[in-house]
């Protein structure tokens, strides 16, 4: 018997889209850093993200992955960013 959660899994790909993505992305840096990202300035390629911020912040960002990627694996899941650039 299939279950429906086996069925979400298969369609998660096309339900969690690149817009969503950048807003998850940016409301966790957002809340790890204390700091307002625009969408516009997140990029989703090849799973990884690659931010337009300004250097100060993107060394925040580097110091904080850890807690970035833990928040991004529990909305993600399997298909979480492999790095930050």
């Amino acid at each position: 018997m299939i279950e429906i959660r086996d069925l979400l899994g298969k369609w998660g790909d096309i339900l969690l889209s690149e817009e969503m993505k950048k807003e998850s992305v940016r409301r966790i840096i957002s809340e790890v850093l204390g700091v307002d990202i625009k969408k516009e300035e997140i990029d989703i390629r090849n799973n990884i993200i690659y931010l337009n911020i300004k250097p100060i912040y993107k060394n925040e960002v580097l110091l904080k992955q850890n807690t970035i990627f833990s928040k991004l694996e529990e909305t993600f899941g399997k298909k979480t960013p492999k790095s930050i650039r």
